[in-house]
């Protein structure tokens, strides 16, 4: 709904459309927030840069937790609290006549990959912050944060109840913990999901793929038998696995991949290592051959462990289903409309985020980007500040679809 109370010269001009009704005129409408929200630059950036210089590890989230949940209370969400595992919730109540029975929550992630001992230091220069974790996930949070400040400066009252949430153990060993807890314990049957996230500006993501994320550990034994056929150290006996594991099949279709994301072992070049680890995910769109391939990689372990005598481990640490909602879904398409309006090209991409959570309790939801991004996962990560304004209209759009009963 667009109340009155509306900021002169931006809304308000354009309110009263008699020949244009129902989605439409959210549509027409949504494309002059951009410039309506570069007033509230200040308590955006604000918010991104305290949230970004408080370091929040997976598991170790608690100081940022709760300076989120003050600035939840002071931006004007109520009944803010924090449950057992860390997450943050406010609440803003619909308006009075509004739709009692829909519940929106929006969702960002308030732990980083970013260790503690990175200096957090944030720099806001005119068109970018630089910082650790600016873009992974700090300013999705701050975003969230700001959304009682951003309604109320345009004028516009919601039917619905939304929930902010700032959820906990989300990142690699996380594995969703926070908001997989959340959704289990909700006491408000919710209608719709938005994730936000920093980057990329276009970003569709509505289906998950399947995938386990997962670390195979090799170690030479003090008494280990260097005159063994196959005996290596354990950077060497790792090199075979991967090589083996890169020599799996995967399919074209369903799409298919094995990522080999981090490797780390020994201790000087002049030692031979004595232990190694690889962290990896499998992904594909089908579950059964996210299965199948991890019954090859058992196989390649126990083969090598044999031949070897290493001892060699294997820990799946994180799980996803492949499922989500139709590209013909009304929250799909009027997403896509709304991006539409503001000049974006939808960038359609599966998500193994929050969305993945709302996707097993059966509640539609859609990830999107806020803005650009450079240097990501790096300590000089950036991201731009003018497209937020564009990236926050978005959000903007698709909740006034989700409170307005058009994406049902």
């Amino acid at each position: 709904m667009w109340s009155s109370g509306r900021v002169p010269g931006t809304l308000a001009d354009s309110v009263n459309q008699p020949n244009v009704t129902g989605f439409e005129s959210i549509v027409q409408r949504v494309g002059e927030l951009p410039e309506a929200l570069r007033g509230l630059q200040d308590v955006l950036l604000a918010n991104l840069a305290m949230i970004a210089e408080i370091p929040a590890p997976t598991f170790a989230e608690a100081a940022r937790a709760a300076f989120v949940q003050e600035r939840f209370a002071e931006l004007g969400y109520s009944e803010c609290s924090m449950d057992e595992v860390g997450n943050v919730a406010g609440v803003l109540p619909g308006s009075e006549n509004g739709t009692a029975d829909r519940n929106i929550l929006l969702v960002a992630h308030t732990d980083t990959p970013v260790a503690a001992t990175v200096d957090h230091t944030v720099m806001v220069q005119p068109e970018r912050v630089i910082g650790p974790s600016v873009a992974e996930n700090s300013l999705g949070l701050a975003v969230v944060a700001s959304l009682p400040a951003v309604l109320e400066r345009l004028g516009l009252t919601l039917r619905s109840t939304v929930l902010g949430l700032a959820c906990s153990r989300g990142l690699g060993r996380g594995n969703l913990e926070g908001v997989r807890f959340f959704l289990d314990h909700a006491k408000l049957p919710l209608q719709f999901g938005l994730c936000v996230e920093g980057v990329q500006l276009g970003r569709l993501s509505y289906t998950s793929i399947g995938m386990i994320r997962g670390e195979i550990t090799c170690e030479v034994p003090e008494e280990y038998d260097w005159s063994r056929f196959g005996a290596g150290g354990a950077i060497s006996t790792l090199n075979d696995i991967i090589t083996r594991m890169l020599e799996i099949p995967t399919p074209d279709r369903p799409r298919t991949a094995i990522v080999l994301g981090r490797i780390d072992g020994g201790t000087s070049a002049s030692t031979i290592a004595t232990r190694a680890a690889l962290q990896f995910e499998v992904r594909s769109e089908s579950g059964a051959t996210v299965r199948q391939l991890l019954q090859n990689i058992h196989e390649i372990i126990e083969e090598v462990s044999s031949q070897t005598g290493a001892d060699i481990g294997l820990h799946i640490f994180a799980r996803r289903r492949p499922g989500g909602i139709a590209f013909t879904h009304p929250l799909v398409r009027r997403t896509r409309r709304v991006m539409q309006s503001l000049a974006l090209t939808p960038r359609l991409s599966p998500s193994t985020s929050e969305l993945s959570a709302f996707i097993d309790q059966g509640v539609p939801a859609v990830t999107v980007g806020l803005t650009s991004g450079e240097a990501l996962g790096q300590r000089n990560e950036a991201v731009r500040i003018a497209p937020i304004y564009t990236g926050l209209a978005q959000l903007l759009g698709i909740v006034l679809a989700m409170d307005g009963g058009y994406c049902e």
